[in-house]
């Protein structure tokens, strides 16, 4: 059975895969999770662009041991 991943686990994934970024993340129930995350490489990219930035991070795990990621992106102020 795939070991199901916690929310501070995806927050220090997405830390690290984007140098730069914070993350917060939220998930009750082990599979579904809400993140904000705020980088500077979103900077000019559009909020599709800025989404698969970190969509890629989970690639193969999304449909899986991540049922459902829900994103909230946004560029320092």
């Amino acid at each position: 059975m795939e070991q199901m991943p916690t929310a501070d686990e995806l927050k220090q994934r997405i830390e690290t895969a984007l140098p730069g970024a914070t993350a917060e993340v939220e998930g009750a129930d082990g599979v579904h999770f809400q993140a904000v995350v705020q980088s500077p490489d979103f900077a000019g990219r559009s909020r599709l662009e800025q989404h698969r930035m970190v969509m890629d991070i989970f690639a193969g795990e999304l449909g899986g041991s991540i049922h459902a990621l829900s994103l909230k992106t946004k560029t320092p102020s």
